[in-house]
């Protein structure tokens, strides 16, 4: 019984000396509560308690921070990395929209341009868009997407906004073939702007080139005259332009000058031409029709 009583008297003690101390802390807490909110006396002591824990308080918090640093590090660069491959695909995506509207803008410039040459003429014209072009270098031969169907007939006068392109040679129900001025087999009278001297302007197979090969070295011609359609001959309608000339040279031991021009149609870039039925052919082809009812 005696070590059971002295076991209770000593957790009794132990108790009681648990609870003073309680007690104690308590009390203590109050009166720095109390002082504290009354005159501030213990800002100096938390600032250098403050200061001692901070480097403690960093090194239990850096395994934290650096966890984070290297989470936000990956995912920013993941971002950005997303955000680059975006950002190039609309790049690209926009340059492709800004080629096609430039294209269209050329477009609608030529077409413009060909409307605009249409609205000055007294012919009838059609447009018509080149459906493909021969790769037979010595053979400047096109397809036009309109034939039969739309009046086209052999010979007719193929032009642009800028002169004449050239001429159909080959009509089919749908569609045509067409043979540039360029063409080393293509021959059409022209006349001199300026003064009305007709000759002949020949094809040299370059796109670029047109011969004049019957003029006398007397001839009154020089560079940058305007060519243009005479309209003999019943193909092309006259005061088309045809070409400029650029070169005018006189050899005294030889009868002809050897003459050159450019044509004024771009030949090697045309994509829409305009195909002619001058006010005779149309007068024509009304009389043939009307002649045809009178018949029936």
């Amino acid at each position: 019984m005696a070590p059971a009583k002295a076991d209770s008297q000593q957790r009794f003690a132990n108790s009681s000396a648990l609870g003073l101390r309680f007690l104690f802390l308590a009390v203590l807490s109050i009166v720095l509560l109390v002082v504290d909110h009354r005159n501030n006396h213990l800002d100096a002591v938390r600032k250098t308690i403050g200061a001692a824990v901070y480097p403690l308080r960093m090194i239990v918090d850096a395994p934290v921070s650096l966890w984070r640093w290297v989470g936000e590090t990956t995912s920013s660069r993941n971002d950005l990395q997303l955000e680059n491959s975006r950002l190039h695909a609309e790049r690209m995506l926009t340059q492709a929209r800004l080629q096609r509207f430039a294209a269209l803008e050329a477009e609608n410039s030529r077409l413009r341009d060909m409307l605009d040459a249409t609205a000055r003429m007294r012919d009838q014209v059609r447009i018509a868009e080149i459906m493909s072009v021969s790769s037979d270098p010595y053979r400047h031969v096109l397809v036009v997407d309109k034939g039969t169907a739309d009046g086209v007939f052999d010979g007719q006068a193929m032009i642009d906004a800028d002169g004449v392109v050239g001429q159909i040679i080959e009509t089919g129900v749908l569609s045509s073939q067409g043979l540039l001025i360029s063409d080393p087999g293509h021959a059409l009278q022209v006349a001199v702007n300026r003064n009305g001297l007709r000759t002949v302007a020949r094809g040299t197979g370059t796109f670029g080139g047109l011969d004049l090969p019957a003029l006398p070295n007397n001839a009154d011609i020089r560079v940058g005259d305007l060519l243009v359609t005479t309209g003999l001959g019943g193909v092309f309608p006259p005061g088309y332009p045809v070409a400029i000339v650029d070169s005018v040279v006189r050899l005294p031991q030889e009868s002809y000058a050897a003459v050159s021009a450019v044509p004024s149609a771009a030949l090697d870039q045309v994509r829409e031409i305009m195909l002619i039925w001058s006010a005779d052919q149309v007068s024509a082809a009304e009389s043939g029709d009307d002649e045809e009812t009178g018949d029936e």
